[in-house]
């Protein structure tokens, strides 16, 4: 039985499952196996594959990917937010390479990237998939885009990006693993947990995995648990979008959907302010020491940066001789306040830094 069998297999045997507290043990197990399949399979299909992958270089303060269906209006929308010249028509699959534009709004610069559209079963290969996929792995966001005659497809395309190991709106699994070489598998955790312990124990042993020490800090699932084992998945803010509502106005949007029209530029104000929301930019004012805030060129950031970041993005050397920084804002107590490198930044901070 070759690997795509066994993985329908399983596939099956879980469909089938009820799930419940007496099978969820076995369900755990299936789980298990079945994404260690899915890697192998991936990983085969990778090295056998001679497809040229997609390659656009990373601009500006972040770079938001536009996935969806053929001819749902993605490049009319990435011409509308950037004055980029991607190719529209009235076909599919007009757009066969990444195209890039940038997008510039309260002093950030944000790079919206145009891809081939994608089809169910892109997962899996269908298609362009696997370059498309591999591509929306390396954003900071995906704007999922769909128009008001094809809404099914938003629930398509979540379930394609899943199955590539992007979880959308999500944060790492608060688990910590650490290996050892005796003792068994020890379990800790600090909130009560659903799943019990001798699911968690096969689970990490499907992956080899027999001795431990494991640290929970959330009531984990055994698809999270899965994750945290793998380490491969990579966790993006997204929104949805809704193109095309010139045309016609469905009342049953799927949640927190935008509804725009990119032809007729409705409702992009809105979206663009949604996109810098969810981008958790912060503005941060550069004050040189004895000199004023530069408050025309903000340095923008992103929310939960420290005084280290900064440096870092500012200049490798400021890094190694920083002494001490100054910090004018919401972030401390006082103004002027005298912070190290750990110091976590607020939106508009005045910041110097003596190096």
């Amino acid at each position: 039985m070759d690997l795509i069998q066994q993985i329908k297999k399983l596939e099956e045997e879980i469909k089938k499952t009820p799930y419940n507290k007496a099978t969820e043990h076995h369900i755990g197990r299936l789980k298990a196996k079945l994404a260690k399949l899915r890697e192998e399979l991936e990983k085969a299909k990778a090295k056998s594959s001679k497809t040229q992958q997609f390659a656009i270089k990373k601009e500006g303060d972040a770079t938001v990917v536009l996935v969806g269906f053929p001819s749902v209006g993605k490049s009319t929308l990435l011409n509308a937010l950037t004055g980029a010249k991607s190719e529209v028509a009235d076909y599919d699959f007009t757009t066969l390479k990444p195209v890039p534009g940038m997008l510039e709004y309260k002093g950030a610069k944000i790079q919206i990237v145009d891809v081939p559209g994608i089809i169910e079963g892109a997962s899996k290969g269908r298609g362009r998939g696997r370059e498309v996929l591999a591509m929306v792995r390396t954003a900071d966001m995906v704007l999922i885009v769909t128009d008001v005659f094809n809404l099914h497809q938003v629930d398509v395309i979540k379930k394609e990006l899943y199955e590539a190991g992007i979880r959308l709106d999500q944060k790492p699994p608060e688990v910590i693993i650490k290996k050892r070489d005796r003792g068994g598998i020890k379990v800790t955790s600090t909130v009560p947990l659903s799943l019990d312990e001798k699911t968690i124990v096969e689970i990490l042993k499907e992956y080899r995995i027999h001795n431990a020490d494991v640290l929970i800090r959330e009531d984990i699932t055994i698809d999270r648990l899965i994750d945290a084992i793998l380490r491969n998945r990579v966790y993006i803010p997204s929104l949805t979008v809704v193109n095309k509502i010139d045309l016609y106005q469905p009342e049953d949007l799927p949640k927190d959907a935008i509804p725009i029209s990119a032809e007729k530029r409705i409702n992009l104000d809105l979206l663009v302010e949604k996109i810098y929301e969810k981008l958790e930019f912060i503005r941060i004012y550069l004050k040189p020491p004895g000199g004023k805030p530069d408050f025309d060129e903000p340095l923008i950031m992103r929310r939960g940066a420290t005084v280290a970041d900064v440096c870092k993005r500012l200049h490798r050397g400021m890094l190694e001789n920083f002494r001490y920084a100054k910090v004018w804002g919401k972030s401390v107590k006082f103004d002027g306040q005298r912070v190290g490198l750990d110091h976590v930044l607020e939106d508009e901070d005045i910041l110097t830094i003596y190096a």
